[in-house]
Protein backbone atom coordinates (compact mmCIF):
# COMPACT_ATOMS: atom_id res chain seq x y z
CA UNK A 1 0.00 0.00 0.00
CA UNK A 2 1.22 3.56 -0.72
CA UNK A 3 1.35 4.45 2.99
CA UNK A 4 3.74 1.54 3.60
CA UNK A 5 6.17 2.39 0.81
CA UNK A 6 8.11 5.11 2.66
CA UNK A 7 8.32 2.81 5.69
CA UNK A 8 9.61 -0.01 3.53
CA UNK A 9 12.25 2.24 1.99
CA UNK A 10 13.40 3.42 5.41
CA UNK A 11 13.59 -0.19 6.63
CA UNK A 12 15.61 -1.19 3.57
CA UNK A 13 17.99 1.71 4.11
CA UNK A 14 18.43 0.73 7.75
CA UNK A 15 19.20 -2.85 6.74
CA UNK A 16 21.72 -1.69 4.13
CA UNK A 17 23.48 0.54 6.67
CA UNK A 18 23.63 -2.42 9.04
CA UNK A 19 24.97 -4.69 6.28
CA UNK A 20 27.71 -2.17 5.43
CA UNK A 21 28.74 -1.96 9.09
CA UNK A 22 28.84 -5.75 9.54
CA UNK A 23 30.59 -6.41 6.21
CA UNK A 24 33.23 -3.81 7.09
CA UNK A 25 33.66 -5.13 10.63
CA UNK A 26 33.56 -8.89 9.97
CA UNK A 27 34.41 -9.16 6.31
CA UNK A 28 31.87 -10.44 3.81
CA UNK A 29 32.79 -14.09 4.28
CA UNK A 30 32.35 -14.06 8.07
CA UNK A 31 29.33 -11.76 8.15
CA UNK A 32 26.16 -13.49 9.33
CA UNK A 33 22.63 -12.55 8.33
CA UNK A 34 21.60 -12.86 11.99
CA UNK A 35 24.17 -10.24 13.02
CA UNK A 36 23.06 -7.90 10.25
CA UNK A 37 19.46 -8.30 11.40
CA UNK A 38 20.45 -7.46 15.00
CA UNK A 39 22.40 -4.43 13.81
CA UNK A 40 19.35 -3.28 11.85
CA UNK A 41 17.08 -3.94 14.86
CA UNK A 42 14.90 -6.32 12.93
CA UNK A 43 14.33 -10.07 12.73
CA UNK A 44 15.92 -12.42 10.22
CA UNK A 45 12.47 -12.84 8.74
CA UNK A 46 12.11 -9.07 8.42
CA UNK A 47 15.48 -8.90 6.66
CA UNK A 48 14.64 -11.77 4.30
CA UNK A 49 11.37 -10.02 3.44
CA UNK A 50 13.42 -7.28 1.75
CA UNK A 51 16.57 -9.18 0.75
CA UNK A 52 16.66 -12.91 -0.02
CA UNK A 53 20.18 -13.38 1.30
CA UNK A 54 23.65 -12.02 1.94
CA UNK A 55 24.49 -11.93 -1.76
CA UNK A 56 21.45 -9.80 -2.52
CA UNK A 57 22.40 -7.50 0.34
CA UNK A 58 25.88 -6.90 -1.04
CA UNK A 59 24.63 -6.30 -4.58
CA UNK A 60 21.98 -3.87 -3.29
CA UNK A 61 24.64 -2.11 -1.23
CA UNK A 62 26.89 -1.70 -4.26
CA UNK A 63 23.98 -0.30 -6.30
CA UNK A 64 23.04 2.02 -3.42
CA UNK A 65 26.64 3.30 -3.31
CA UNK A 66 26.64 3.85 -7.07
CA UNK A 67 23.39 5.80 -6.89
CA UNK A 68 24.70 7.94 -4.03
CA UNK A 69 27.86 8.75 -5.98
CA UNK A 70 26.01 9.32 -9.26
CA UNK A 71 23.71 11.98 -7.82
CA UNK A 72 26.52 13.87 -6.09
CA UNK A 73 28.77 13.72 -9.14
CA UNK A 74 26.09 15.04 -11.48
CA UNK A 75 25.41 17.97 -9.16
CA UNK A 76 29.10 18.85 -8.82
CA UNK A 77 29.77 18.60 -12.55
CA UNK A 78 26.79 20.79 -13.40
CA UNK A 79 28.34 23.61 -11.37
CA UNK A 80 31.44 23.74 -13.62
CA UNK A 81 31.80 25.39 -17.03
CA UNK A 82 35.27 24.07 -17.86
CA UNK A 83 35.36 20.41 -18.98
CA UNK A 84 38.60 19.65 -17.10
CA UNK A 85 37.07 21.16 -13.96
CA UNK A 86 33.99 18.96 -14.48
CA UNK A 87 36.17 15.86 -14.68
CA UNK A 88 38.07 16.94 -11.57
CA UNK A 89 34.80 17.62 -9.77
CA UNK A 90 33.65 14.06 -10.41
CA UNK A 91 36.76 12.58 -8.82
CA UNK A 92 36.76 14.94 -5.87
CA UNK A 93 33.17 13.99 -5.11
CA UNK A 94 34.17 10.31 -5.08
CA UNK A 95 36.96 11.07 -2.62
CA UNK A 96 34.76 13.21 -0.40
CA UNK A 97 31.89 10.73 -0.34
CA UNK A 98 34.07 7.75 0.55
CA UNK A 99 35.93 9.88 3.09
CA UNK A 100 32.64 10.51 4.88
CA UNK A 101 31.35 6.95 4.49
CA UNK A 102 34.32 4.78 5.35
CA UNK A 103 32.29 1.61 5.80
CA UNK A 104 30.91 1.99 2.27
CA UNK A 105 34.43 2.59 0.98
CA UNK A 106 35.68 -0.60 2.61
CA UNK A 107 32.81 -2.66 1.23
CA UNK A 108 33.21 -1.15 -2.24
CA UNK A 109 36.99 -1.52 -2.69
CA UNK A 110 37.80 -4.53 -0.49
CA UNK A 111 34.85 -6.70 0.51
CA UNK A 112 33.24 -6.86 -2.92
CA UNK A 113 36.44 -8.27 -4.40
CA UNK A 114 36.74 -10.80 -1.57
CA UNK A 115 33.13 -11.89 -2.12
CA UNK A 116 33.87 -13.24 -5.58
CA UNK A 117 33.98 -12.37 -9.31
CA UNK A 118 30.25 -11.60 -9.57
CA UNK A 119 30.57 -8.77 -7.07
CA UNK A 120 33.89 -7.51 -8.39
CA UNK A 121 32.28 -7.35 -11.84
CA UNK A 122 29.58 -5.06 -10.42
CA UNK A 123 32.24 -2.78 -8.92
CA UNK A 124 34.16 -2.78 -12.20
CA UNK A 125 31.00 -1.78 -14.09
CA UNK A 126 30.40 1.11 -11.68
CA UNK A 127 33.98 2.30 -12.00
CA UNK A 128 33.75 2.14 -15.79
CA UNK A 129 30.62 4.27 -15.67
CA UNK A 130 32.56 7.01 -13.92
CA UNK A 131 35.56 6.54 -16.20
CA UNK A 132 33.21 7.14 -19.15
CA UNK A 133 32.04 10.40 -17.56
CA UNK A 134 35.64 11.55 -17.18
CA UNK A 135 36.49 10.50 -20.74
CA UNK A 136 33.56 12.49 -22.13
CA UNK A 137 34.80 15.65 -20.42
CA UNK A 138 38.38 15.07 -21.55
CA UNK A 139 37.11 14.60 -25.11
CA UNK A 140 35.35 17.96 -24.87
CA UNK A 141 38.52 19.53 -23.51
CA UNK A 142 40.53 18.18 -26.45
CA UNK A 143 37.90 19.30 -28.96
CA UNK A 144 37.91 22.83 -27.54
CA UNK A 145 41.71 23.07 -27.48
CA UNK A 146 41.79 23.01 -23.68
CA UNK A 147 43.94 19.86 -23.88
CA UNK A 148 46.30 18.58 -26.55
CA UNK A 149 45.08 15.54 -28.54
CA UNK A 150 45.60 12.36 -26.53
CA UNK A 151 44.18 8.96 -25.68
CA UNK A 152 41.37 10.16 -23.44
CA UNK A 153 40.18 6.64 -22.68
CA UNK A 154 43.61 5.73 -21.30
CA UNK A 155 43.76 9.02 -19.37
CA UNK A 156 40.32 8.43 -17.83
CA UNK A 157 41.30 4.88 -16.85
CA UNK A 158 44.47 6.24 -15.25
CA UNK A 159 42.47 8.82 -13.27
CA UNK A 160 40.04 6.21 -11.96
CA UNK A 161 42.86 3.74 -11.29
CA UNK A 162 44.79 6.29 -9.24
CA UNK A 163 41.69 7.18 -7.28
CA UNK A 164 40.93 3.52 -6.61
CA UNK A 165 44.48 2.96 -5.40
CA UNK A 166 44.35 5.92 -3.02
CA UNK A 167 41.00 4.83 -1.56
CA UNK A 168 42.13 1.20 -1.27
CA UNK A 169 45.31 2.19 0.61
CA UNK A 170 43.38 4.53 2.90
CA UNK A 171 40.87 1.84 3.82
CA UNK A 172 43.33 -1.03 4.26
CA UNK A 173 45.81 1.05 6.28
CA UNK A 174 43.05 2.38 8.57
CA UNK A 175 44.57 5.85 8.13
CA UNK A 176 42.64 8.27 10.33
CA UNK A 177 43.33 11.26 8.07
CA UNK A 178 40.58 12.37 5.72
CA UNK A 179 40.73 11.26 2.11
CA UNK A 180 39.97 14.85 1.15
CA UNK A 181 43.34 15.89 2.60
CA UNK A 182 44.98 13.88 -0.19
CA UNK A 183 43.19 15.72 -2.97
CA UNK A 184 45.66 18.57 -3.53
CA UNK A 185 48.57 16.21 -4.20
CA UNK A 186 46.37 13.88 -6.26
CA UNK A 187 44.95 16.85 -8.19
CA UNK A 188 48.42 17.88 -9.39
CA UNK A 189 49.15 14.34 -10.57
CA UNK A 190 45.83 14.09 -12.42
CA UNK A 191 46.50 17.31 -14.30
CA UNK A 192 49.99 16.17 -15.28
CA UNK A 193 48.57 12.99 -16.79
CA UNK A 194 46.47 14.96 -19.28
CA UNK A 195 48.90 17.87 -19.68
CA UNK A 196 46.38 20.39 -18.38
CA UNK A 197 47.19 24.02 -17.77
CA UNK A 198 45.24 26.35 -15.44
CA UNK A 199 41.57 26.76 -16.33
CA UNK A 200 40.67 29.82 -18.44
CA UNK A 201 39.46 33.07 -16.90
CA UNK A 202 36.04 32.65 -15.37
CA UNK A 203 36.69 28.98 -14.64
CA UNK A 204 40.01 29.28 -12.82
CA UNK A 205 41.29 26.79 -10.30
CA UNK A 206 40.05 28.82 -7.34
CA UNK A 207 36.61 29.22 -8.88
CA UNK A 208 36.47 25.55 -9.82
CA UNK A 209 37.57 24.50 -6.36
CA UNK A 210 34.95 26.69 -4.77
CA UNK A 211 32.26 25.16 -6.96
CA UNK A 212 33.45 21.63 -6.25
CA UNK A 213 33.41 22.23 -2.51
CA UNK A 214 29.97 23.85 -2.44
Amino acid sequence: MPVQQPRARLRQQRILRAAAAVFARRGYGDAAVAEIAREAETSKGGLYFHFPGKEALLLALLDHTAGLLRGKVQTAMAAQADPVARAEAALQVLLRTFSRHRTLARVFVLEAAAAGPRFQARVDAIEQEFAALVRTELDLAVASGRLVPQDTDLAAQAWIGMLDGVIRHWVSSRDRNSLESRYEALHALLLRIVGAWPAPAGAGAATARKGISA
